[in-house]
């Protein structure tokens, strides 16, 4: 389930990253139309879109590499969420300084991050291996020994 929203939202982002950016600023800011979005915004929102959508689209499980990236996220955006909005500010638009940015933002990145931040501490820690006999048989017990 996870996987299949992941990949959607994946692929939203790299066909069409404006339907995400457009709500956003509405919700996020005082003054929505003021902002001029640098050129590169909407392109790398589309690469970061295939990214997740390859990512989720894979067989394998390859979170282990981004758990600690996400985690790291996390902590910056709890930490600091001023700090973590006027950067993603400038990197993104070409009048940071003009934007109103609504009272929620704030807490709402605190939030945000720390929420990263669990996630990227116990993914996959909620799902029990399977035990299908083998270690058991490579030590010489029986795969039923335990049933």
């Amino acid at each position: 389930m996870r996987r299949s929203l992941a990949f959607g939202l994946g692929l939203l982002m790299a066909l069409a990253p404006e339907r995400i950016v457009e709500p956003a600023e509405r919700l996020a800011f005082e003054n929505p139309h003021a902002g001029r979005l640098r050129p590169w915004t909407l392109p790398i929102g589309r690469l970061e879109g295939l990214l997740v959508a390859w990512l989720a689209g894979r067989r394998s499980d390859g979170t282990t590499v981004l758990e600690p990236l996400v985690a790291g996220l996390g902590v910056v955006l709890a930490l600091a969420p001023r700090t973590a909005l006027r950067l993603g500010l400038r990197t993104a638009y070409e009048n940071p300084t003009e934007l109103e940015v609504k009272p929620w933002v704030v807490p709402a990145t605190r939030l945000a991050g720390a929420c990263y931040l669990v996630a990227g501490l116990f993914a996959g820690r909620g799902a029990a291996p399977k035990d299908d006999g083998r270690e058991r048989a490579a030590i010489g017990e029986s795969p039923s020994a335990d049933q």
